[in-house]
């Protein structure tokens, strides 16, 4: 009969620790990973998303791998961040957060990922908001999203009254922790951007839009934005411009003279847009390139 051993008897010897992996070749793999994958930028990502599985700043990061250190002993969060990004969900999705300007803004399912390129439609918006002689203009932000429009006004232009709208459930929800983390004293209203704030009409020195301007049947390339950013945040009709029409009326309604409205668009909307603008009576219509000299938004003044 053979010996069976006492589960209880202590051991003589461990079993030997797997060796340690340097934070580096770490790295190297899950940028390898979402090469295979097709990630833009996998270098950026996979240091992004190890810092914030690892709870380390991008700088102790990349400090760490430059000295030769070990990776954490337990990478299985990282692990499935990688797993997530080479799937394509947004990085933002997966850190739950999303740089705009000098703001870190929360995001998650349901509300879209404010973009690189708006921040000059921030820019512009802000421009003209400074430039308003008034003790403490007003400005509107419709279609607000995350916030990101609104609360770089309201951060960057403290002395200025802001106002922001949204109406889906989703977005609101992110946007109201936004707006309590980072400017409380802004106001956001869970209304649609048609009827939004009457009690404002003819006082907006600034009205700022980043509506939803993709054609209905224009598929957008990136997995990100297709599978991910909300429907509702991205198509705009037939010619993408059905909500564009909707703010060329609500600016003539809430903007005072003088007031300027900033809508962002694709990169091929300037004209279509112009057009439509000065045929319903606004002034100055002009379009703006973004940093990489592919129009991107489009103001005009309030007669």
């Amino acid at each position: 009969m053979s010996a069976v051993s006492d589960p209880r008897a202590p051991r003589t010897s461990e079993a030997p620790r797997e060796t340690p992996v340097r934070l580096s070749i770490l790295l190297g793999a899950a940028t390898r990973t979402l090469v295979d994958a097709g990630v833009p930028s996998p270098d950026v990502d996979a240091e992004l998303l190890a810092a914030h599985a690892f709870g380390l700043s991008r700088g102790a990061l990349a400090a760490a791998s430059v000295r030769g250190d070990d990776a954490p002993a337990d990478t299985a969060a990282f692990d499935e961040l990688v797993a997530r990004r080479a799937a394509r969900e947004p990085l933002q999705h997966l850190t739950g957060l999303a740089p705009f300007r000098h703001l870190e803004l929360r995001v998650g399912r349901g509300v879209f990922v404010p973009r690189p390129e708006t921040e000059m439609v921030a820019q512009l918006a802000i421009d003209a908001l400074r430039a308003v002689p008034d003790a403490d203009p007003i400005a509107v932000d419709l279609g607000t999203g995350s916030g990101a429009l609104a609360l770089a006004m309201a951060t960057e232009v403290p002395h200025a009254r802001v106002h922001a709208a949204e109406n889906a459930v989703d977005a609101f929800i992110w946007a109201k922790e936004n707006f309590a983390r980072l400017a409380p004293h802004a106001r956001l209203a869970f209304i649609d951007l048609a009827s939004a704030f009457p009690e404002l009409d003819g006082q907006v020195a600034v009205l700022v839009s980043n509506p939803p301007y993709v054609p209905d049947a224009a598929v957008p390339r990136d997995p990100e934005v297709r599978l991910w950013d909300p429907p509702s945040a991205l198509y705009g009709g037939e010619d993408g411009l059905d909500v564009v029409r909707t703010l060329s009326e609500v600016g003539m309604r809430l903007l005072r003279p003088g007031g300027t409205l900033v809508i962002e668009h694709g990169e091929w909307q300037g004209a279509p847009i112009r057009e439509l603008l000065d045929q319903a009576g606004w002034r100055a219509s002009a379009t703006h390139p973004d940093l990489t000299m592919r129009d991107r938004a489009t103001t005009a003044v309030r007669p």
